[in-house]
């Protein structure tokens, strides 16, 4: 397992990369093996601990967790344990819908450009940068992967984030699945380019 454990705003020092490394590691063990990569920061900001992990399986799945705590170790023991449930939801899932069959191919996917622009204060800064070109403050390229429906699911379900876009593997058109207030999954099939 490769695991690269750094620190912002606090230093990681050997004793918690050790620790972190220990606890994640047996919680990968368990369910999907050694042949891990990933990445885990420790951010302290206001008296709070935070650790974000973020691990790439060998099918290109990217299993993400945070935990919040009192201290670092106490963020790490809500991250693992966290990342331990998003473990145990993920390996179900293939047993349950897919009988284990194939998924340890990587599946084919398309690059998009994400970027990420600065959100102005102000409502006349706002109305100008609509009518002009927004500021553009990070740039970094995606992968769209053509899934079914399912599995986009469980890759919105194993992470932090609010949406996930993949290309339909039914009918090839772009589509999102998100996380929506009430908890549950909402779904957007464009239906190569028709509305839904």
């Amino acid at each position: 397992m490769t695991l690269q454990v750094t620190g912002k705003n606090v230093e990681a020092g050997d004793a918690f990369k050790i620790y972190i490394t220990d606890k994640l590691g047996d919680a990968l063990d368990k369910y999907i093996g050694p042949e891990i990569s990933g990445h885990v920061r420790l951010e302290k900001e206001r008296g709070r601990f935070r650790t974000d992990c973020s691990i790439r399986l060998k099918t290109g799945l990217l299993l993400e967790s945070h935990g919040e705590g009192a201290d670092a170790y106490a963020s790490a023991d809500a991250a693992v344990e966290r990342m331990d449930k998003r473990l145990r939801r993920y390996k179900r899932r293939l047993k349950s819908h897919h009988n284990g069959h194939g998924h340890d191919q990587k599946v084919p996917e398309t690059s998009a450009t994400d970027f990420t622009v600065r959100a102005d204060e102000d409502e006349a800064d706002a109305h100008i940068a609509l009518s002009e070109h927004p500021v553009i403050i990070a740039e970094a390229e995606r992968g769209i992967k053509e899934l079914p429906v399912s599995e986009a699911v469980m890759h919105l379900d194993v992470t932090d984030r609010a949406f996930f876009v993949f290309r339909n593997a039914s009918h090839g058109g772009l589509n999102v699945v998100y996380r929506r207030t009430d908890g549950h999954i909402g779904w957007i099939d464009a239906k190569n380019g028709t509305d839904a």
